[in-house]
């Protein structure tokens, strides 16, 4: 099995750290390897939907994140990934202290990526599975994202 490269690992990071939705909900990413990306943030009250449990935008948001930065793992340095189709399957209401976000790419491309995230719910004693995405994503290389912030 390959290794990350550092730089990439290094850029990934780096790139993580201008992700503002993650920063309003107190996500870290917790694990990172080739192909691999696991995100965790608190399921706090302010995400809370109107049942008492995780809103399935915040499940959605953690579980994109972790397969793009999983796909990007194999992209040559300084390539970013878009979205461009995602499916979701909710398993169970999102209830715990955390929520994990567990992101493994099934098939790395040049064009295309296909990769699969696990979302879990955590407390103290338990870890429930409560959803699965699967997404395609595609590459983008660096003169092509240029602009893309307009502010």
């Amino acid at each position: 099995m390959q290794d990350l490269n550092p730089e990439i690992a290094q850029y990934i990071h780096g790139d993580y750290q201008t992700q503002n939705l993650l920063k309003s909900f107190s996500a870290k990413m917790t694990k990172l390897s080739l192909g691999h990306v696991e995100i965790e943030a608190p399921i706090a009250e302010t995400i809370l939907n109107q049942h008492g449990f995780a809103h399935a935008g915040f499940g959605f948001s953690l579980a994109d994140t972790a397969a793009g930065y999983a796909a990007i793992t194999y992209l040559p340095l300084g390539h970013n990934i878009l979205t461009v189709e995602s499916k979701i399957n909710y398993l169970a209401p999102a209830k715990g202290d955390t929520l994990c976000a567990v992101g493994r790419v099934i098939r790395p491309g040049r064009r295309l990526s296909v990769v699969v995230v696990d979302l879990f719910a955590i407390t103290e004693k338990t870890q429930q599975k409560i959803a699965i995405l699967q997404t395609t994503m595609m590459p983008v290389a660096p003169e092509e994202a240029q602009g893309a912030r307009s502010f």
